[in-house]
């Protein structure tokens, strides 16, 4: 139990690192919604032997020796000036019930952000795996908004948590953009 509060705590953490990274704003990071033609070339990730596996937006680098490694199953994947960052971190598995791991989830969220704006809270099913989908919106530490969608279901014995962090300027932007990569999640 230790252990999964841990690794929740480092989703959130590097979410938010992310999100502040202290660059200053430029069109990069509006990239994906003003540019379709950036959005149309894409790579695969595939962790944990082929069981997971995603599409991100090519503007998305491989950031995990920045923040995790591969020997601490988190990986950071994030564009140049760190705005828009899918996390993913393989734990040990829980006996507790994906509903209350996450509800566990976003009471920390809101421990950290008394606004916090949960968008959805609902079970989901990708390749016959149960998981928990929690979509927020949160105030990062600079002022300004941040959309959250994490999955939470197990995956090969390993407790997954994916996190996919974006600006919130435009709401329905970030919450497409965030279900554009949900949807490309294949799970074994």
């Amino acid at each position: 139990m230790p252990k999964l509060v841990k690794y929740l705590g480092i989703t959130l953490l590097a979410a938010l690192l992310a999100a502040c990274d202290g660059k200053k704003d430029d069109n990069a990071g509006h990239a994906g919604h003003d540019a379709p033609a950036a959005q149309a070339a894409s790579q695969t990730i595939s962790l944990l032997s082929g069981n997971i596996a995603f599409t991100l937006p090519a503007d998305m680098h491989d950031q995990s020796g920045k923040v995790g490694s591969q020997s601490n199953n988190m990986h950071v994947y994030a564009n140049d000036n760190g705005q828009r960052a899918v996390i993913v971190i393989l734990g040990d598995s829980s006996n507790e019930t994906l509903p209350v791991l996450t509800q566990r989830l976003e009471d920390q969220q809101r421990a950290r952000d008394a606004n916090l704006q949960v968008v959805t809270n609902k079970a989901v099913e990708i390749n016959g795996h149960a998981l928990q989908q929690l979509d927020s919106i949160s105030n990062s530490g600079s002022g300004k908004q941040v959309y959250s969608s994490v999955l939470l279901g197990n995956v090969a014995n390993q407790l997954l948590t994916l996190q996919i962090t974006l600006p919130a300027d435009n709401q329905q932007a970030a919450q497409t953009e965030a279900e554009s990569i949900i949807r490309t999640l294949t799970l074994k």
